[in-house]
Protein backbone atom coordinates (compact mmCIF):
# COMPACT_ATOMS: atom_id res chain seq x y z
CA UNK A 1 0.00 0.00 0.00
CA UNK A 2 1.29 3.50 -0.74
CA UNK A 3 2.80 5.30 2.32
CA UNK A 4 0.72 7.62 3.91
CA UNK A 5 2.45 11.45 4.73
CA UNK A 6 4.90 13.41 3.25
CA UNK A 7 7.95 11.70 2.45
CA UNK A 8 11.34 13.23 2.46
CA UNK A 9 13.22 13.97 -0.98
CA UNK A 10 15.80 11.79 -0.21
CA UNK A 11 14.28 8.56 1.67
CA UNK A 12 16.25 6.38 4.34
CA UNK A 13 17.36 3.60 1.52
CA UNK A 14 14.47 0.85 2.35
CA UNK A 15 15.46 -3.04 1.46
CA UNK A 16 12.46 -4.14 -1.19
CA UNK A 17 9.79 -5.89 -0.20
CA UNK A 18 10.52 -9.42 0.23
CA UNK A 19 8.43 -11.83 -2.37
CA UNK A 20 5.49 -13.67 -1.06
CA UNK A 21 6.79 -16.96 -2.39
CA UNK A 22 10.55 -16.02 -0.76
CA UNK A 23 12.39 -16.41 -3.65
CA UNK A 24 15.01 -14.08 -4.95
CA UNK A 25 14.87 -11.85 -7.96
CA UNK A 26 17.98 -11.77 -10.04
CA UNK A 27 17.38 -9.00 -11.91
CA UNK A 28 19.10 -5.99 -11.18
CA UNK A 29 22.05 -7.71 -9.29
CA UNK A 30 25.15 -7.60 -10.29
CA UNK A 31 27.24 -10.09 -11.50
CA UNK A 32 29.14 -10.16 -7.86
CA UNK A 33 25.42 -10.27 -6.68
CA UNK A 34 24.55 -13.10 -8.47
CA UNK A 35 27.30 -15.05 -7.35
CA UNK A 36 27.02 -14.04 -3.19
CA UNK A 37 23.16 -14.87 -4.06
CA UNK A 38 24.30 -18.30 -5.10
CA UNK A 39 26.67 -19.08 -2.14
CA UNK A 40 24.30 -17.75 0.50
CA UNK A 41 21.67 -20.90 -1.16
CA UNK A 42 24.55 -23.06 -0.63
CA UNK A 43 26.42 -23.23 -3.78
CA UNK A 44 30.67 -23.95 -2.91
CA UNK A 45 32.20 -20.86 -3.97
CA UNK A 46 33.84 -21.84 -7.14
CA UNK A 47 30.51 -23.12 -8.32
CA UNK A 48 28.53 -19.82 -7.44
CA UNK A 49 31.54 -17.80 -9.80
CA UNK A 50 30.94 -19.97 -12.73
CA UNK A 51 27.11 -20.30 -12.44
CA UNK A 52 26.80 -16.32 -11.89
CA UNK A 53 29.00 -16.10 -15.40
CA UNK A 54 26.12 -18.11 -17.10
CA UNK A 55 23.32 -17.05 -15.51
CA UNK A 56 24.63 -13.24 -16.61
CA UNK A 57 24.72 -14.40 -20.07
CA UNK A 58 21.48 -15.90 -20.07
CA UNK A 59 19.83 -13.23 -18.15
CA UNK A 60 20.85 -10.04 -19.78
CA UNK A 61 22.35 -11.30 -23.22
CA UNK A 62 19.74 -13.75 -24.34
CA UNK A 63 16.41 -12.53 -22.10
CA UNK A 64 15.71 -15.67 -20.79
CA UNK A 65 13.28 -15.91 -17.90
CA UNK A 66 12.92 -19.54 -17.46
CA UNK A 67 16.30 -21.95 -16.01
CA UNK A 68 14.89 -24.56 -18.30
CA UNK A 69 16.21 -22.29 -21.08
CA UNK A 70 19.65 -22.36 -19.74
CA UNK A 71 20.93 -25.36 -21.86
CA UNK A 72 24.81 -24.99 -20.53
CA UNK A 73 23.45 -25.38 -16.72
CA UNK A 74 23.09 -29.00 -15.63
CA UNK A 75 19.38 -30.12 -15.82
CA UNK A 76 19.23 -31.40 -12.86
CA UNK A 77 20.44 -28.36 -11.16
CA UNK A 78 17.40 -26.08 -12.90
CA UNK A 79 14.23 -27.04 -10.10
CA UNK A 80 17.09 -26.27 -7.65
CA UNK A 81 17.41 -22.68 -9.36
CA UNK A 82 13.57 -22.53 -9.61
CA UNK A 83 12.68 -22.88 -6.35
CA UNK A 84 15.29 -20.52 -4.54
CA UNK A 85 15.39 -18.08 -7.59
CA UNK A 86 13.46 -16.07 -10.61
CA UNK A 87 14.12 -13.86 -13.29
CA UNK A 88 11.37 -11.23 -12.86
CA UNK A 89 9.43 -8.31 -15.03
CA UNK A 90 7.61 -5.74 -13.97
CA UNK A 91 3.46 -6.91 -13.93
CA UNK A 92 1.89 -4.66 -16.63
CA UNK A 93 -1.26 -3.26 -15.75
CA UNK A 94 -2.15 -1.78 -19.08
CA UNK A 95 0.21 -1.05 -22.37
CA UNK A 96 -1.36 1.16 -24.83
CA UNK A 97 -0.27 2.47 -28.18
CA UNK A 98 -0.71 6.27 -29.53
CA UNK A 99 -1.69 7.26 -32.54
CA UNK A 100 2.25 8.15 -33.74
CA UNK A 101 3.39 4.84 -32.31
CA UNK A 102 4.36 5.62 -29.14
CA UNK A 103 4.16 2.46 -26.50
CA UNK A 104 3.41 3.74 -22.92
CA UNK A 105 3.28 0.89 -20.11
CA UNK A 106 1.77 0.81 -16.70
CA UNK A 107 3.46 -1.11 -14.22
CA UNK A 108 3.29 -2.59 -11.06
CA UNK A 109 5.75 -3.91 -8.43
CA UNK A 110 5.09 -6.93 -6.21
CA UNK A 111 4.27 -4.41 -3.28
CA UNK A 112 1.70 -2.69 -5.44
CA UNK A 113 2.72 0.50 -6.02
CA UNK A 114 2.44 1.73 -10.18
CA UNK A 115 4.81 3.75 -12.28
CA UNK A 116 5.10 3.67 -16.04
CA UNK A 117 7.59 3.84 -19.08
CA UNK A 118 7.52 4.83 -22.77
CA UNK A 119 8.70 4.07 -25.40
CA UNK A 120 9.52 6.65 -28.70
CA UNK A 121 10.45 5.37 -32.07
CA UNK A 122 12.12 7.31 -34.73
CA UNK A 123 13.12 6.81 -38.12
CA UNK A 124 16.81 6.81 -37.00
CA UNK A 125 16.25 5.48 -33.24
CA UNK A 126 14.23 4.35 -30.50
CA UNK A 127 14.08 5.97 -27.43
CA UNK A 128 12.77 4.20 -23.75
CA UNK A 129 11.94 7.15 -21.33
CA UNK A 130 12.80 4.91 -17.91
CA UNK A 131 11.21 5.90 -14.15
CA UNK A 132 13.56 5.97 -11.47
CA UNK A 133 10.84 6.73 -9.05
CA UNK A 134 7.07 5.99 -7.97
CA UNK A 135 5.94 9.47 -7.90
CA UNK A 136 7.78 12.67 -7.40
CA UNK A 137 8.80 15.34 -4.44
CA UNK A 138 9.82 17.94 -6.85
CA UNK A 139 6.29 19.46 -7.44
CA UNK A 140 7.66 21.15 -10.65
CA UNK A 141 3.86 23.69 -11.66
CA UNK A 142 3.81 22.02 -15.54
CA UNK A 143 4.65 18.60 -14.77
CA UNK A 144 1.56 16.22 -14.01
CA UNK A 145 4.26 13.86 -12.39
CA UNK A 146 4.69 16.56 -10.03
CA UNK A 147 1.31 16.46 -8.50
CA UNK A 148 1.92 13.13 -7.49
CA UNK A 149 3.33 12.26 -4.05
CA UNK A 150 6.68 10.82 -4.07
CA UNK A 151 6.23 6.73 -2.37
CA UNK A 152 9.51 5.13 -2.54
CA UNK A 153 12.70 4.86 -4.88
CA UNK A 154 13.08 2.26 -7.26
CA UNK A 155 15.31 -0.38 -7.14
CA UNK A 156 17.47 -1.47 -9.45
CA UNK A 157 15.91 -4.07 -10.65
CA UNK A 158 13.21 -2.11 -11.33
CA UNK A 159 14.95 0.38 -13.62
CA UNK A 160 16.72 -2.41 -14.80
CA UNK A 161 13.16 -4.31 -15.60
CA UNK A 162 11.74 -1.37 -17.57
CA UNK A 163 14.16 -2.00 -20.31
CA UNK A 164 14.26 -5.96 -19.87
CA UNK A 165 10.46 -5.20 -20.34
CA UNK A 166 10.83 -3.46 -23.71
CA UNK A 167 13.45 -5.51 -25.28
CA UNK A 168 10.93 -8.14 -24.89
CA UNK A 169 8.13 -6.22 -26.13
CA UNK A 170 10.50 -5.49 -29.25
CA UNK A 171 11.92 -9.01 -29.62
CA UNK A 172 15.44 -7.94 -29.29
CA UNK A 173 16.87 -11.30 -27.63
CA UNK A 174 19.68 -11.63 -27.74
CA UNK A 175 21.34 -8.78 -27.59
CA UNK A 176 22.89 -7.08 -30.73
CA UNK A 177 25.22 -4.30 -30.78
CA UNK A 178 23.55 -3.41 -34.47
CA UNK A 179 19.92 -3.33 -35.89
CA UNK A 180 17.95 -2.46 -32.45
CA UNK A 181 14.86 -0.64 -32.47
CA UNK A 182 15.87 0.20 -28.57
CA UNK A 183 19.06 2.42 -29.38
CA UNK A 184 18.63 4.76 -26.65
CA UNK A 185 17.46 5.24 -22.88
CA UNK A 186 16.51 8.73 -21.32
CA UNK A 187 16.09 8.64 -17.37
CA UNK A 188 12.95 11.11 -17.41
CA UNK A 189 10.48 9.22 -16.55
CA UNK A 190 8.68 9.45 -13.46
CA UNK A 191 10.76 11.37 -10.67
CA UNK A 192 14.12 12.56 -9.81
CA UNK A 193 16.89 10.16 -10.98
CA UNK A 194 19.94 12.19 -7.98
CA UNK A 195 17.54 11.49 -5.97
CA UNK A 196 17.96 7.38 -6.21
CA UNK A 197 21.47 7.73 -7.03
CA UNK A 198 22.72 4.65 -6.12
CA UNK A 199 20.14 2.86 -7.46
CA UNK A 200 19.71 4.17 -10.73
CA UNK A 201 23.97 3.62 -10.56
CA UNK A 202 23.60 0.12 -10.31
CA UNK A 203 20.52 -0.36 -12.69
CA UNK A 204 22.42 1.55 -15.48
CA UNK A 205 26.03 -0.30 -14.97
CA UNK A 206 24.13 -3.57 -15.77
CA UNK A 207 22.53 -1.89 -18.81
CA UNK A 208 26.15 -0.21 -19.69
CA UNK A 209 27.57 -3.74 -19.57
CA UNK A 210 29.39 -4.94 -22.74
CA UNK A 211 28.55 -8.60 -21.98
CA UNK A 212 24.93 -7.59 -20.75
CA UNK A 213 22.52 -5.45 -22.27
CA UNK A 214 25.42 -3.76 -24.10
CA UNK A 215 24.23 -0.28 -24.51
CA UNK A 216 26.82 2.72 -24.69
CA UNK A 217 26.91 5.35 -22.35
CA UNK A 218 26.86 7.78 -25.07
CA UNK A 219 23.22 6.45 -25.91
CA UNK A 220 21.77 7.07 -22.22
CA UNK A 221 21.03 10.39 -20.73
CA UNK A 222 20.48 11.41 -17.02
CA UNK A 223 18.13 14.14 -16.23
CA UNK A 224 17.90 16.38 -13.66
CA UNK A 225 16.14 19.29 -12.22
CA UNK A 226 19.46 20.44 -11.20
CA UNK A 227 20.29 18.57 -7.64
CA UNK A 228 23.34 20.22 -7.72
CA UNK A 229 25.76 18.55 -5.03
CA UNK A 230 25.31 15.29 -6.96
CA UNK A 231 25.89 16.35 -10.39
CA UNK A 232 29.23 15.43 -10.50
CA UNK A 233 29.35 12.36 -8.63
CA UNK A 234 26.85 11.11 -11.64
CA UNK A 235 29.20 12.20 -14.21
CA UNK A 236 32.05 10.81 -12.61
CA UNK A 237 30.62 7.50 -11.08
CA UNK A 238 28.06 6.50 -14.42
CA UNK A 239 29.59 8.76 -17.47
CA UNK A 240 26.12 9.12 -19.32
CA UNK A 241 24.85 12.07 -21.22
CA UNK A 242 23.32 14.83 -18.91
CA UNK A 243 20.14 16.64 -19.41
CA UNK A 244 18.87 19.33 -16.90
CA UNK A 245 15.42 20.40 -16.87
CA UNK A 246 15.85 24.60 -16.79
CA UNK A 247 12.86 26.06 -17.82
CA UNK A 248 13.39 29.43 -17.33
CA UNK A 249 16.33 32.24 -16.81
CA UNK A 250 15.01 34.40 -14.11
CA UNK A 251 14.86 33.35 -10.48
CA UNK A 252 11.51 34.61 -9.96
CA UNK A 253 10.05 32.53 -12.95
CA UNK A 254 12.53 29.38 -11.81
CA UNK A 255 11.23 29.75 -8.38
CA UNK A 256 7.91 28.97 -9.41
CA UNK A 257 7.49 26.31 -12.30
CA UNK A 258 10.78 24.64 -10.56
CA UNK A 259 10.85 25.12 -6.74
CA UNK A 260 14.11 23.34 -6.52
CA UNK A 261 15.88 26.53 -7.45
CA UNK A 262 14.88 27.72 -4.42
CA UNK A 263 17.37 25.31 -3.16
CA UNK A 264 19.96 26.00 -5.85
CA UNK A 265 19.83 28.82 -7.93
CA UNK A 266 20.00 28.85 -11.85
CA UNK A 267 24.07 30.27 -11.93
CA UNK A 268 25.31 27.68 -8.99
CA UNK A 269 23.31 25.34 -11.12
CA UNK A 270 25.11 26.08 -14.61
CA UNK A 271 28.42 26.30 -13.19
CA UNK A 272 27.39 22.72 -12.45
CA UNK A 273 27.15 22.07 -15.72
CA UNK A 274 30.49 23.97 -16.61
CA UNK A 275 32.12 21.34 -14.07
CA UNK A 276 30.14 18.35 -15.51
CA UNK A 277 32.79 15.39 -16.00
CA UNK A 278 32.68 14.86 -19.49
CA UNK A 279 31.00 17.64 -21.35
CA UNK A 280 32.25 19.08 -24.18
CA UNK A 281 30.84 20.17 -28.10
CA UNK A 282 30.79 16.13 -28.91
CA UNK A 283 28.61 15.44 -25.74
CA UNK A 284 27.21 18.78 -25.03
CA UNK A 285 25.18 19.02 -22.25
CA UNK A 286 21.22 19.12 -22.81
CA UNK A 287 18.92 22.19 -21.39
CA UNK A 288 15.28 21.19 -21.49
CA UNK A 289 12.70 24.43 -21.81
CA UNK A 290 9.31 23.75 -21.66
CA UNK A 291 7.77 27.16 -23.78
CA UNK A 292 4.87 28.17 -21.39
CA UNK A 293 2.49 30.89 -23.07
CA UNK A 294 3.62 34.73 -21.07
CA UNK A 295 5.67 33.13 -18.67
CA UNK A 296 9.10 32.13 -19.91
CA UNK A 297 8.59 32.76 -23.61
CA UNK A 298 9.51 36.47 -24.74
CA UNK A 299 12.24 37.48 -26.80
CA UNK A 300 14.09 38.82 -23.76
CA UNK A 301 14.01 35.27 -22.30
CA UNK A 302 15.51 33.65 -25.38
CA UNK A 303 18.26 36.57 -24.93
CA UNK A 304 18.62 36.09 -21.91
CA UNK A 305 19.12 31.73 -22.25
CA UNK A 306 21.67 32.67 -24.79
CA UNK A 307 24.00 34.99 -22.35
CA UNK A 308 23.63 32.63 -19.67
CA UNK A 309 24.76 29.61 -21.84
CA UNK A 310 27.54 31.93 -23.21
CA UNK A 311 28.78 33.41 -19.56
CA UNK A 312 29.41 29.29 -19.02
CA UNK A 313 31.10 28.93 -21.73
CA UNK A 314 28.56 25.83 -21.51
CA UNK A 315 28.64 23.06 -24.86
CA UNK A 316 24.99 23.04 -24.72
CA UNK A 317 21.79 22.25 -26.93
CA UNK A 318 18.52 23.57 -25.77
CA UNK A 319 15.32 21.50 -25.93
CA UNK A 320 12.34 23.57 -26.48
CA UNK A 321 8.99 21.65 -25.50
CA UNK A 322 5.57 22.55 -26.38
CA UNK A 323 4.15 22.15 -22.99
CA UNK A 324 1.77 18.90 -23.09
CA UNK A 325 -1.22 19.89 -21.27
CA UNK A 326 -3.78 17.65 -18.71
CA UNK A 327 -6.43 18.54 -16.25
CA UNK A 328 -5.91 21.22 -13.96
CA UNK A 329 -2.74 22.25 -15.59
CA UNK A 330 -1.96 26.05 -14.86
CA UNK A 331 -0.43 27.06 -17.67
CA UNK A 332 -1.16 26.66 -21.36
CA UNK A 333 1.27 26.38 -24.53
CA UNK A 334 2.73 29.39 -26.17
CA UNK A 335 1.55 29.87 -29.86
CA UNK A 336 3.71 27.80 -32.81
CA UNK A 337 4.64 31.74 -33.77
CA UNK A 338 5.88 32.40 -30.17
CA UNK A 339 7.93 29.16 -30.17
CA UNK A 340 9.86 29.89 -34.10
CA UNK A 341 10.72 33.78 -32.72
CA UNK A 342 12.57 32.13 -29.12
CA UNK A 343 14.21 29.45 -31.33
CA UNK A 344 15.54 31.56 -34.20
CA UNK A 345 16.90 34.07 -31.33
CA UNK A 346 18.89 30.73 -29.64
CA UNK A 347 19.87 29.89 -32.90
CA UNK A 348 21.22 33.40 -33.83
CA UNK A 349 23.35 32.94 -30.65
CA UNK A 350 24.88 29.99 -32.03
CA UNK A 351 22.91 27.26 -29.67
CA UNK A 352 21.11 24.11 -31.29
CA UNK A 353 17.50 24.65 -30.06
CA UNK A 354 15.20 22.51 -32.32
CA UNK A 355 11.39 22.35 -30.93
CA UNK A 356 10.62 18.60 -29.96
CA UNK A 357 7.83 17.47 -31.87
CA UNK A 358 5.07 16.07 -29.31
CA UNK A 359 4.75 12.54 -29.11
CA UNK A 360 1.83 10.25 -27.45
CA UNK A 361 -0.19 13.79 -26.08
CA UNK A 362 -3.26 11.50 -26.80
CA UNK A 363 -2.09 8.48 -24.22
CA UNK A 364 -0.78 11.11 -22.10
CA UNK A 365 3.15 10.00 -22.84
CA UNK A 366 4.28 13.07 -23.41
CA UNK A 367 7.00 14.97 -21.86
CA UNK A 368 5.67 15.91 -17.96
CA UNK A 369 2.29 13.90 -18.67
CA UNK A 370 3.11 10.73 -17.28
CA UNK A 371 1.19 9.84 -13.52
CA UNK A 372 0.02 6.57 -13.05
CA UNK A 373 -3.61 5.90 -13.65
CA UNK A 374 -4.19 2.85 -11.36
CA UNK A 375 -7.02 5.39 -9.54
CA UNK A 376 -9.78 6.45 -11.85
CA UNK A 377 -10.68 10.29 -11.00
CA UNK A 378 -12.94 12.68 -12.33
CA UNK A 379 -11.99 15.74 -13.78
CA UNK A 380 -13.40 17.59 -11.43
CA UNK A 381 -11.17 15.68 -8.67
CA UNK A 382 -8.12 15.96 -10.57
CA UNK A 383 -8.69 19.93 -10.99
CA UNK A 384 -9.49 20.17 -6.92
CA UNK A 385 -6.50 18.21 -6.22
CA UNK A 386 -4.33 19.90 -8.38
CA UNK A 387 -5.52 23.72 -7.12
CA UNK A 388 -4.95 22.48 -3.66
CA UNK A 389 -1.39 21.32 -3.80
CA UNK A 390 -0.58 24.38 -5.88
CA UNK A 391 -2.59 26.88 -3.19
CA UNK A 392 -0.12 24.95 -0.49
CA UNK A 393 3.55 25.45 -2.88
CA UNK A 394 1.92 29.10 -2.46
Amino acid sequence: MPIPGHIDPVPVPRAPAAREDGRTDLIGLSRDGIREALAAAGLEPKQAKLRAKQLWHWIYNRGATDFSAMTDIAKAQHPWLAERFVIGRPEVVEAQVSNDGTRKWLLRSPDGQDYEMVFIPDADRGTLCVSSQVGCTLNCRFCHTGTMRLVRNLTAGEIVGQVMLARDSLGEWPSQPEGRLLTNIVMMGMGEPLYNFDEVKAGLQIVMDGDGLALSKRRITLSTSGVVPIMARAGEEIGVNLAVSLHAVTKEVRDEIVPLNKKYGIEELLQACADYPGANNARRITFEYVMLKDKNDSDADAHELVRLLRKYKLPAKVNLIPFNPWPGAPYECSTPERIRSFSNIVFEGGISAPVRTPRGRDIDAACGQLKTASEKKSRAQLDREAEEKFAALG
